[in-house]
């Protein structure tokens, strides 16, 4: 099973990206998805998270901003970002909860830089 992210770059602040990741491999089924960031020097810290149902969860400094959503069909997740800011700066991580041949497990993708200049 692989977690493949895209979409990331470098946006002015105030600016607008969309992030994607897509499992790929043999997959049984997904269970939550998510979004996770860490910029230099600093902890991973959760962003937002999708049930399989399409239940929400954001942290508090992206809520109103970022929004999570999912495609079953095609075993991605998209974050878009709206209203970018300095702070948002960091390596994004998609996380997904796959089960496979082996059972259940935490998977991640590798990550993409997210720069917002000021």
């Amino acid at each position: 099973v692989q977690l493949q992210a895209s979409g990331g770059g470098l946006v002015q602040a105030g600016g607008s990206l969309r992030l994607s990741c897509v499992a790929s491999g043999s997959i049984f089924s997904i269970n939550a998805m998510s979004w996770y960031r860490q910029a230099p020097g600093k902890e991973r810290e959760l962003v937002a998270a999708i049930t399989s149902g399409g239940t929400t969860n954001y942290s508090d400094s992206v809520k109103g901003r970022f929004t999570i959503s999912r495609d079953n069909a095609k075993n991605t997740v998209y974050l878009r970002m709206n209203s970018l800011k300095p702070e948002d700066t960091a390596v994004y991580y998609c996380n997904a909860e796959i089960e496979n041949h082996y059972g259940w497990d935490n998977y991640w993708g590798l990550g993409t830089q997210v720069t917002v200049s000021s």
